[in-house]
C-alpha cells in the first residue's frame, strides 16, 4: 500500500521507549478516564454543580483543550477549594497551556503536595534560577531519588544555577562526574560544551562538543540534542574564523540525520560568512535547553502531554528558542490543533535562521486546516522570495498533493529538479520521488518511472522509494521479480511497517501466491489494524484460499474501519457476490485485467516520516 504522511520539515526522531528513563516520567501526564458522555459539550458557563465541572473539565482535558479546562477546574474549585486533585489538575492543565506564572502560582501552593513534587520542584526551581536567585535555585532543585531521568535533568538544571552564580568549573565538575546509565552521555557532553561556551572557555567547548557529535549512539538516542550539539561546534569555529571547520561540522551532522532542516539553515548563514549567535548565552537558556533536550528525546506518540509539559516550561524560560516552537507546532499538529500550530510557527522570530521553516510548516498546516488557497499563496510567495530553497517545492508540493492537483504537484517538482540541476545531491531524492508519484497519479507511468529510480539512485535502499516502486510494478503487471524484490527490501529495512508488509502481501496476491498473500496480509492487519485497505485486501487472499466466510468479514471491517479512496460499492458487491472464479488457463497478466486495482492513499507529503 502507498501510504500517507503529514509534513513536519523539523521534526524530532523518538527515543526508543520512555521503559529506557523509567515509567515515573509519565507522572505528568493526565489520566485518561473515560467521562460521561453528557460532559462532552459542557462550557464554563453550562456547569452547575461540582461534578458537572469536574467531569466537564476532565473532557476538556482529554482533548487537550486546555483553555477550557483551566476555566473548568477553576469552576470545581469554586466549588470545593480544597480539593487537591483539582488543583494539581489545573496546574498541569496551566503548564501545558504555556501559562508559565500561573502555573508558577498553583506549584508554589503545592510545594508540600508529594504527588506532583517532580513537577513543582522543577518549576519553582527554574523561577529563581531565571530571577537570577541561583542559591535558592539549586536549593528547590536538589534530588536524591531512584529515578535515572529525574537525577539527570536535577543535576544538570542545578549545574546550570551554579554557572550562573559564576561557579562554572564547578558546574562542569560536578555534571562530569554524574554517575549514572550510559545514555547520559547523550545528553552530559552538550551540555558541558554549552556550559565552556558560556563560561568564555573555548577550547573544553571544542573538546565537549566534538565528543558529543562523534557519538553515534546519541543520534538515535537524542537526536535533537545531537544536533544541537552539531550546530553549538558550527557556531564555534564560525566565530573563530574556522568556516571550513564549522562546514565539515554541519556535513558531520547532515550525514547522520539527513534532510534536517534547522541545519541546512545554518549552513547557509555560514556560506554567507554569517557568524550565528550561539543559541544558549546564560544560564537561563542552558536550562531551557535541559528541557528540551529531555522533551525531544520522549517525543513519541501518545507522550504528547509529558513532552508539553517539559517544552513549554523550556519555552518559559528561552522564549525566542526557535526549534522549541517548531517542536510545540509539531505537537500541536499531532493533536489536530492546527490553530495552536499555527500561533506556534507564527511565534518563530523574524531574525531567526529558522524563520523560514517556520513558515513553510505554516503553510503546510494552513492547507490541514482546510484554508488551501491561502496556504497556496503563502508558498507561492515563499518560492518567489527564494527560488533556490527546494524546500519551498517540497512544501509546495505537500499541499498540491493533500488537494490532489497532481498536474500542478508534478509542475512544482519540475521546476524543483532544474533548480536542483544536473548533479542531485543525495538528500535530492525526495525531490525525484515526489515527482514520480505526481506522474503516476497522472497515470503518466513514462516520466514516473525515470523519478523513482532517479529517487533510488540517489537513495537505493530507501524503503519508501522501495515500496512504492515495487509496489507500482506489481500492480502493473511490470517486472513482477523486480517489484517483489524491492518490497521485500522495504519490509526487510520496516518490519513493523503495516502499510509495506501489506504492499508484500498484495505483491503476493497479484502474483496468484494466494497462501503467501494471506500470511503477510494477517500480519499487516496485526501492525495496522482498522485500515480499510488491508482489510479489503485480506479480504480478497482469504476468499482466494476458500476461506469465504472470514473474507465475508474482512470486508465488511472495511467498510467501518478508516481508509481514503477505498471503492465502497464494490466492497459491498463482494460481500453480496464474492470474487469471480479465477480462470485456471488464464496468466499472472490476464488475470492483472480482471482483478481491481487496489486503492491507494493520497501521497505522502514527507518521504522522511515513517507512519
Amino acid at each position: 500500500m502507498r501510504q500517507k504522511s503529514s509534513l513536519l520539515l523539523l521534526s524530532s526522531a523518538a527515543l526508543a521507549t520512555v521503559l529506557l528513563f523509567g515509567t515515573a516520567a509519565g507522572a505528568a501526564t493526565p489520566e485518561k478516564k473515560p467521562v460521561a458522555k453528557e460532559a462532552v459539550s459542557f462550557g464554563p458557563s453550562d456547569v452547575k454543580s461540582f461534578s458537572g465541572a469536574f467531569l466537564a473539565a476532565r473532557t476538556a482535558d482529554v482533548d487537550h483543550d486546555y483553555t477550557t479546562a483551566i476555566a473548568l477546574y477553576r469552576k470545581a474549585l469554586g466549588y470545593d477549594p480544597a480539593n487537591l486533585e483539582i488543583r494539581e489538575r489545573l496546574m498541569i492543565s496551566l503548564l501545558l497551556n504555556g501559562d508559565f506564572d500561573e502555573g508558577l502560582k498553583e506549584a508554589e501552593n503545592l510545594k508540600e503536595d508529594k504527588a506532583v513534587e517532580r513537577i513543582t520542584k522543577v518549576v519553582r526551581g527554574l523561577d529563581a534560577l531565571r530571577g537570577r536567585k541561583f542559591d535558592s535555585a539549586k536549593k528547590i532543585l536538589a534530588y536524591d531519588g531512584p529515578n535515572d531521568l529525574d537525577r539527570l535533568t536535577h543535576q544538570l538544571l542545578s549545574a546550570w544555577a551554579d554557572v550562573g552564580a559564576g561557579k562554572g568549573k564547578q558546574a562542569m565538575a560536578t555534571v562530569s562526574a554524574l554517575k549514572g546509565p550510559p545514555w547520559y552521555k547523550a545528553f552530559t557532553e552538550y551540555q558541558l560544551g554549552a556550559m565552556a561556551l558560556t563560561t568564555g572557555d573555548i577550547s573544553t567547548a571544542r573538546q565537549h562538543l566534538n565528543t558529543a557529535v562523534t557519538n553515534k549512539e546519541a543520534v538515535a538516542m537524542a537526536p535533537d540534542t545531537f544536533m544541537r550539539a552539531v550546530m553549538a561546534l558550527a557556531r564555534l569555529e564560525a566565530a573563530a574564523g574556522n568556516k571550513q571547520k564549522a562546514l565539515d561540522a554541519i556535513s558531520v551532522g547532515d550525514g547522520m540525520i539527513s534532510n534536517y532542516a534547522p541545519l541546512k539553515a545554518l549552513r547557509q548563514s555560514i556560506e554567507k560568512g554569517e557568524k550565528p549567535q550561539q543559541q544558549v548565552a546564560g544560564p537561563s537558556e542552558g536550562a531551557a535547553s535541559v528541557l528540551f533536550s529531555v522533551g525531544g528525546a520522549l517525543n513519541r506518540q501518545g507522550a504528547e502531554d509529558m513532552v508539553s509539559l517539559y517544552l513549554q516550561i523550556s519555552h518559559a524560560l528561552d522564549p525566542k528558542s526557535a526549534d522549541t516552537l517548531i517542536l510545540l507546532g509539531g505537537i500541536a499538529e499531532k493533536l489536530e490543533q492546527p490553530e495552536r500550530a499555527i500561533k506556534f510557527y507564527s511565534s518563530v522570530p523574524a531574525d531567526s535562521p529558522m524563520r523560514r521553516i517556520s513558515e513553510l510548516q505554516l503553510g503546510v498546516t494552513l492547507s490541514e486546516n482546510g484554508k488551501v488557497e491561502e496556504a497556496k499563496q503563502h508558498l507561492k510567495l515563499l518560492i518567489d522570495s527564494d527560488p533556490a530553497d527546494i524546500r519551498s517545492y517540497i512544501a509546495y508540493g505537500s499541499v498540491l498533493s493533500e488537494a490532489k492537483d497532481y498536474k500542478a504537484m508534478a509542475e512544482t517538482y519540475d521546476k524543483a529538479v532544474a533548480v536542483i540541476g544536473p548533479v542531485p545531491r543525495q538528500g535530492d531524492w525526495s525531490v525525484f520521488f515526489q515527482r514520480g508519484i505526481a506522474y503516476e497519479r497522472l497515470k503518466q507511468w513514462d516520466k514516473a518511472e525515470p523519478s523513482f529510480r532517479k529517487a533510488l539512485e540517489l537513495n537505493p535502499e530507501q524503503p519508501q522509494v522501495l515500496n512504492y516502486l515495487g509496489y507500482s510494478l506489481v500492480d502493473m503487471n511490470k517486472n513482477l521479480e523486480e517489484g517483489l524484490g524491492m518490497i521485500k527490501r522495504a519490509v526487510d529495512a520496516r518490519p513493523d511497517d503495516g502499510y509495506i508488509v501489506d504492499s508484500l502481501g498484495w505483491a503476493y496476491y497479484r502474483m496468484g501466491k494466494f497462501d503467501d498473500a494471506v500470511t503477510e496480509l494477517e500480519r499487516a492487519i496485526q501492525l495496522r489494524a482498522g485500515d480499510a485497505t488491508i482489510n479489503d485486501h485480506l479480504g480478497d487472499a482469504y476468499w482466494r484460499v476458500g476461506r469465504k466466510l472470514e473474507a465475508v468479514y474482512q470486508w465488511n471491517r472495511a467498510l467501518i474501519s478508516e481508509g481514503e479512496d477505498i471503492n465502497r460499492e464494490h466492497i459491498k458487491e463482494k460481500i453480496e457476490k464474492g470474487l469471480a472464479p479465477l480462470d485456471p488457463n488464464a496468466t499472472t497478466a490476464d488475470r492483472s485485467q480482471t482483478e481491481p486495482a487496489p486503492p491507494v492513499a493520497p501521497a505522502p507529503a514527507n518521504p522522511d516520516k515513517k507512519s
